[in-house]
């Protein structure tokens, strides 16, 4: 299983969870474990993915409200919602994941699982949150061909 499809399954255990109310280890029991193969570095990197999210859900939407405008955070649709929270936590949280391709995974789940314009709204939320992020000094990214500023931010 390559990491999009992680992505795909971690979002798809996000949604269970909003919408079903039950435990997260009952989510990850039902939704992620039975997808995500035996290989332990996948499991750990969807299982980190998922409960990072909801652990800081609170704090990601302050982060996507800042960026949305003349909108309500409640207003929007759910998987988008879930997209940017799972891509925040991926700019704040995995240190070797670059920005660009949190992004690049974002815009691509989003045309899969969301509508039409839900790519580009979603870009361009990442695009903001990524700039303001990098100015507060909260995105710490080290390791081989890590981009320090988004293409063409110059």
């Amino acid at each position: 299983m390559n990491r999009r499809e992680v992505r795909e399954t971690v979002l798809k255990a996000l949604y269970a969870f909003q919408m079903s109310k039950d435990s997260l280890d009952h989510i990850m029991k039902t939704v992620v474990k039975d997808a995500v193969s035996d290989d332990k570095e996948t499991r750990r990197f969807a299982e980190q993915l998922l409960f990072r999210t909801v652990e800081q859900q609170d704090d990601l939407d302050i982060v996507i409200a800042m960026h949305i405008r003349n909108w309500e955070i409640q207003r929007l649709a759910a998987i988008d919602r879930l997209i940017l929270q799972m891509s925040l936590c991926e700019f704040l949280n995995f240190e070797e994941i670059p920005t660009k391709v949190t992004i690049n995974e974002a815009i691509e789940i989003a045309k899969r699982y969301s509508t039409a314009k839900s790519s580009r709204f979603i870009n361009g939320i990442l695009d903001a949150a990524l700039e303001d992020l990098n100015e507060q000094g909260r995105i710490n990214k080290t390791g081989r061909g890590l981009i320090n500023k988004t293409v063409g931010k110059e």
